[in-house]
């Protein structure tokens, strides 16, 4: 069987977006089940409300939902669980006294497969203000009377 290549997107978190500036992003694999890899390929994940944490020099994800696989029996593992992100130690103690010190948060922004493999793309991000968003949704719609604007005059 060929290895895929490129990277396949699993599922994205644009909440994230929308309530954070992301200054910089990182790539992290993730520790899985059998099960829980075979729900990520049918596409039953949830990045809404999840974030990271560093406890004891390890990096961890919280809040992720992963349904249960529907063909697994006694393996499939709690949808809820905590899952440990595998990353080089220095980068998590870098991230560390960044998220600690700053006040910035660890967002994961997308799930994804790059090769075989489960890759986890994290945001290290700053919190928006309600006025921000604000004017993230005024630009976004400006932009879209915009481009109307221009299909109906290229009629």
């Amino acid at each position: 069987m060929a290895k895929e290549k490129g990277n396949n997107t699993i599922a994205k978190n644009p909440k994230a977006l929308h309530d954070y500036f992301v200054i910089e992003s990182y790539e992290a694999g993730i520790e899985l089940c059998g099960t829980e890899v075979k729900s990520l390929r049918q596409g039953r994940v949830n990045l809404k409300d999840s974030w990271c944490t560093v406890d004891d020099g390890e990096l961890w994800l919280k809040g992720m939902h992963i349904s249960h696989y529907e063909q697994g029996n006694i393996f499939n593992c709690d949808p809820m669980r905590v899952r440990r992100l595998l990353m080089h130690k220095n980068e998590i103690l870098k991230l560390f006294g960044t998220v600690k010190q700053e006040g910035y948060s660890l967002i994961p922004l997308s799930l994804y497969f790059k090769g075989s493999r489960v890759k986890v793309k994290l945001g290290l991000c700053k919190g928006k203000k309600l006025y921000d968003k604000r004017n993230d949704i005024a630009e976004k719609t400006a932009r879209r009377d915009i481009e109307r604007a221009i299909k109906e005059r290229n009629r």
